[in-house]
């Protein structure tokens, strides 16, 4: 049975959705609010800004209409714009009864994508996250965990994206009971001697919880699911059970007392920021290489009472090759993700634009999915400021695994009140390469930015399969519309939202390099 519950000794503002506290209402640092010469100031408080970087402080749009072609590391990369766009209605049951809560993440079937003529086709699968909830009201639905499946079409010459349910699957724990949506507070229990979260009583009471975030699948089938309550990797058959755990390590372990705490209502004192577990995860082409990104700096590597102070995340590497579940991981890296001012109005930045999910093009190099909390579900007047997707080398970058900075709480921040990395740290290199902040491309498909929902968490990356371009590629980005809808079922109860916040998925072309791809 859950144990008994406890509690962090400072509470801390609670979370109002699955991330929100990556990305707000900290008091920026004393001193930031006055106008006057921004840049400057940035420069001073910001250096971990990646270099030539302006800070995002008006919203970023990308007026280009065109290909655009960046840089990384002497190796070039080709977008060539947005080419398809499709949508589900926020109402769409899916196989269990439930509103059809999509995309956390997804990932086309390995083997199915093939192009049939005029279109492609293909098996897709998405994640969604704990179902809905109401952290503020601490409502929270026993949502089992699962998998959607879909068929899905697209046909270049119309940019038209179909996407049609084909049933899912429900995932088991070790003993072959469902997990749980529910927060799991600072209970627990334990499954083959390892502590895992579970309410202490209420809703989803003796069932494991499952934040799910992350999906990537083996070439067998199996896959793996990254969690936000423990920041833990579960491995899954291809039936759906849970076969084993990739711990994190001691560092990004949530504690408070010393005591590991899952719970998602409050931060811990070290560990992963709640809320901000393994937000992205992806397998290398050749299968070997697991990279796992968590959504945003853990605690101790937060300069404090600064929501733009964020930004340093840990990128861990797993060698899956010989094992599926690995012990500890072979590299451990920092990215530092972009900051922005929320208001868009010129001002410095408070906020971090959290990632929320990365698709690996080989073995050193990724994409990332970094974006702000404003859009369509988000509640509020913030504007649209920043969705973008980075790509990212660790050519060059620090390896910590195995350092302090991995089996201790050690901070990687030079000083608690500021940004700047310890001496010798260095970060991953990276740069812009899609951003869905482009009027012009939207409205090819009818969509513009005031129309984006505000939490666009999923990627994959599959071959154009063009003999006369054999480097071209499709980045499949897909929304999470947190299950808003206005007629909304869960577990047999309503849970009707004043607006639709419709599924999307939106499809560039990009042309990457031999060495890539």
């Amino acid at each position: 049975m859950p144990r008994a519950a406890w509690w962090c000794s400072t509470p801390q503002p609670r979370a109002r959705s699955s991330d929100r506290s990556a990305l707000g209402s900290d008091r920026p640092v004393p001193g930031f609010g006055w106008a006057g010469a921004v840049a400057p100031i940035l420069i001073l408080f910001f250096p971990g800004l990646a270099a030539g970087e302006e800070p995002v402080t008006r919203p970023n749009i990308d007026r280009t209409e065109g290909a655009r072609t960046v840089s990384l590391n002497g190796r070039s990369f080709v977008n060539l714009g947005l080419v398809g766009a499709g949508r589900l209605p926020a109402d769409t049951p899916d196989f269990l009864g439930d509103t059809l809560g999509s995309f956390s993440s997804l990932q086309v079937a390995p083997g199915s994508w093939a192009r049939i003529g005029d279109h492609y086709e293909a098996i897709l699968w998405t994640l969604p996250d704990r179902g809905r909830n109401d952290p503020d009201a601490k409502l929270f639905f026993d949502y089992p965990a699962r998998l959607h499946r879909f068929r899905i079409r697209f046909t270049p010459a119309d940019g038209r994206v179909s996407l049609v349910p084909d049933g899912g699957l429900e995932l088991r724990d070790f003993r072959g009971r469902p997990f749980t949506g529910a927060d799991p507070g600072a209970g627990t229990l334990k499954q083959r001697g390892m502590l895992l979260p579970a309410p202490a009583g209420g809703v989803g009471a003796g069932k494991v919880s499952l934040d799910a975030e992350s999906l990537q699948f083996a070439r067998d089938g199996s896959f793996y699911v990254g969690d936000e309550y423990t920041a833990n990797i579960y491995y899954f058959d291809p039936r759906g059970r849970l076969r084993g755990v990739i711990r994190p390590p001691a560092a990004i372990v949530p504690r408070c007392d010393g005591r590991p705490y899952f719970g998602s209502l409050q931060p811990p004192e070290t560990g992963r920021r709640n809320n901000q577990g393994v937000e992205g995860m992806s397998l290398s082409p050749d299968g070997r290489r697991l990279f796992v990104a968590l959504q945003s700096a853990l605690v101790q590597d937060s300069a404090a009472g600064n929501a733009a102070g964020r930004t340093a995340t840990r990128v861990l590497v797993y060698d899956v090759g010989r094992t599926p579940v690995p012990v500890r991981p072979i590299a451990h890296h920092v990215v530092q993700l972009p900051a922005y001012d929320d208001a868009g109005g010129g001002g410095p930045p408070d906020r971090t634009a959290a990632q929320s999910e990365i698709r690996a093009i080989d073995d050193r190099s990724f994409l990332m999915l970094a974006r702000d909390g404003a859009g369509r579900g988000a509640g509020g007047k913030a504007p649209i400021v920043y969705k973008s997707v980075l790509l990212v080398d660790l050519a060059g970058a620090t390896n910590l695994a195995g350092s302090g900075y991995e089996t201790g709480s050690a901070s990687l921040l030079r000083d608690p009140a500021g940004t700047a990395l310890r001496p010798g740290i260095v970060p991953a290199a990276r740069v812009e390469l899609v951003n869905l902040l482009n009027p012009a491309q939207l409205a090819r498909f009818g969509l513009d930015i005031d129309a984006l929902s505000e939490k666009w968490e999923a990627l994959d990356l599959v071959p154009a399969l063009d003999p006369d371009h054999p480097d071209d590629h499709f980045l499949i980005v897909g929304n999470d519309n947190d299950f808003i809808a206005r007629h909304c079922r869960m577990s047999g109860r309503s849970c009707d939202s004043a607006i639709d916040n419709d599924s999307r998925i939106l499809l560039y072309r990009l042309r990457l390099p031999r060495t890539a791809g």
